[in-house]
């Protein structure tokens, strides 16, 4: 098998500034300490990105293509087992880019064109929540009348937007392992799908119940 080709610099760099500002949060990382944990000199780490806003911006593109990849499924959703899916893999690619939102006011005020590309991403998230509800209305599981599919979608969406700041406030300590994370990523979807949860139909909201026991 022939030697894997050395990763672009470029490449490693967003990697490393990803998993630097999600351990400790975009304001408490330099881009002294990039360069440092890389093992190149900072005039590398410029070469590439000039300035440290570049590099959240970067970050904050690849996660909007994700996102393109992911919201268009919300179309599809016509059950409980769908929906859940659905938010869960939205909350997976939150947490994959958690330093976006667990210091997202900080960054918004420093960076106009990060501040203008959230705005899009909102957008398209609150339209991606409103055809998983009529989805979900159409599929006859959930009895909801054509006024509260928007104020019920923006509701789910302000949940999903700052799950991860409640979740690090109630643990701080702990907010970031592994495991206690992955039971927040599923405590996480139920919370959002509890929205529904009046509306639902009897044999629908058991069920919803059932997927999410496993991480209460």
């Amino acid at each position: 098998m022939p030697p894997k080709k050395p990763r672009r610099t470029a490449e490693r760099i967003l990697e490393v500034s990803l998993a630097l500002f999600n351990r400790f949060g975009e304001p408490n990382v330099s881009t002294t300490l990039i360069s440092a944990e890389l093992g190149i000199s900072p005039g590398n780490l410029y070469y590439h990105y000039p300035a440290k806003d570049e590099l959240i911006n970067a970050l904050a593109d690849r996660y909007e293509r994700a996102l393109g990849e992911l919201l268009p499924a919300a179309g599809a959703v016509r059950n409980v087992e769908d929906a859940w899916l659905f938010v869960h893999m939205l909350f997976e690619l939150i947490w994959q880019h958690r330093f976006l939102y667990r210091d997202l006011n900080d960054l918004l005020s420093k960076n106009r064109r990060l501040e203008t590309r959230f705005q899009a991403v909102l957008a398209r998230q609150e339209e991606a929540m409103q055809q998983l509800v009529r989805g979900l209305a159409d599929g006859g599981v959930l009895q909801l009348e054509a006024r509260e599919v928007l104020p019920l979608a923006a509701s789910m969406l302000v949940l999903a937007t700052y799950w991860l700041s409640y979740e690090y406030v109630r643990d701080p300590r702990r907010a970031l392992e592994p495991d206690v994370a992955a039971r927040a990523l599923g405590r996480g979807a139920f919370q959002v799908l509890g929205l529904l949860l009046p509306s639902l139909e009897p044999a629908s909201r058991r069920h919803l119940h059932g997927l999410a026991d496993p991480y209460r």
